[in-house]
């Protein structure tokens, strides 16, 4: 998506500032730049160090390459540093949900550009910042409830705080929508045409106003197209059970909303009776104490089966075939959900 600099291709992030902007630009490509613990570290010292600093007006990301800003967190890594049996998740994630919340009280304008693929913890670099602008390309999602993991780095706050159920909607499914629904969901501001993005990125680093900007290139964004099935989804999502919800989607008489409970019916039970919960907690939190929320709940879930055989089926051995334990929603219990949810561990990220 973005031109080559002078830095050493092996930066997996490449920060620099010029005429006011300082830009982050994810780089490693061939992964969709998915996020590695150096990579977190780089960005979250870079907005440390631009926070203050009066050579900065604005920062703005990028990911490398036609496929995405960014897939969201290593997976690999993670499933490896399981079978290890290190801390070095714990560590990734207390450092990113760090990260997240820095994004969101960033005190200048935070410009990202989702094209392409922008998921799990791309969501978490794109969603709470101040100007988000997806375009034809975007993909925005939270796949994780199919690796036995749940929708983290504060996604919850985002699908919770959205019109109707569509964000529960989101979450329990993990599936992706455009940029019609990612802005009518409130996860994007501004819709600008990939062919235009070139253009935009150009204006922007040769000091040109933002809002003259956005203003220039913003266009009219796609339709959402979960607006049609709202009505159903609202209608099943109701309501604290996830039992009752995928009961009624099987029951109801849209083929769309029986096809998702279909969906459902393949993820983690676990990971879908805990996403559940915590979009609902998400709801009447702040953002800090669903980040709190999300490491109790990721440290928890990585000393559970789900999400080492959700890596090994989906990025490991490929077989799409995943062997969840508890296998059924009827075996995950709610006192289960509650442990998962509230139990502490050694470290917090805002202590």
């Amino acid at each position: 998506m973005t031109e080559p600099s002078t830095a050493a291709a092996d930066e997996s992030v490449v920060t620099s500032v010029s005429n006011g902007v300082g830009r982050i630009d994810l780089n490693r490509p061939k992964l969709i730049n998915a996020l590695s613990q150096d990579m977190v570290a780089r960005i979250d010292e870079a907005l440390n160090a631009w926070r203050d600093d009066d050579a900065v007006s604005l920062v703005l990301v990028t990911g490398r390459g036609e496929r995405g800003l960014c897939a969201g967190g290593d997976i690999k890594a993670v499933y490896n540093d399981i079978v290890a049996g290190s801390d070095e998740n714990a560590k990734f994630w207390n450092r990113e949900y760090k990260m997240n919340f820095a994004i969101s009280e960033f005190p200048k304008p935070y410009v990202v550009i989702m094209n392409g693929i922008t998921m799990g913890g791309g969501v978490g670099i794109s969603g709470h910042g101040s100007h988000r602008i997806v375009t034809d390309s975007t993909k925005v999602g939270m796949p994780e409830t199919g690796i036995g993991l749940f929708p983290d780095v504060g996604g919850t706050h985002l699908l919770a705080n959205g019109p109707g159920e569509l964000g529960t909607h989101l979450a329990l499914t993990g599936q992706p929508v455009g940029a019609g629904a990612a802005i009518a969901l409130g996860l994007a501001d501004h819709f600008v045409p990939d062919t235009q993005i070139p253009d935009l990125i150009a204006d922007l680093t040769s000091g040109e106003d933002l809002d003259t900007v956005i203003g220039k290139y913003a266009a009219k964004a796609p339709e959402n197209e979960l607006a049609e099935a709202a009505d159903w989804i609202d209608e099943c999502y109701a309501g604290d059970d996830a039992e009752a919800i995928v009961a009624a989607l099987a029951a109801h008489e849209n083929p769309e909303a029986q096809a998702t409970a279909e969906l459902i019916g393949t993820k983690a039970p676990t990971s879908v009776k805990v996403t559940l919960a915590a979009v609902r907690n998400a709801a009447t939190m702040t953002l800090a104490d669903v980040l709190e929320q999300d490491y109790r709940v990721a440290v928890t879930l990585t000393e559970l089966p789900d999400l080492k055989e959700g890596i090994r089926a989906q990025v490991i051995d490929k077989d799409r075939n995943p062997k969840w334990n508890p296998a059924t929603l009827a075996e995950v219990s709610d006192e289960q959900v509650q442990s998962i949810l509230t139990t502490d561990h050694a470290e917090k990220v805002f202590s």
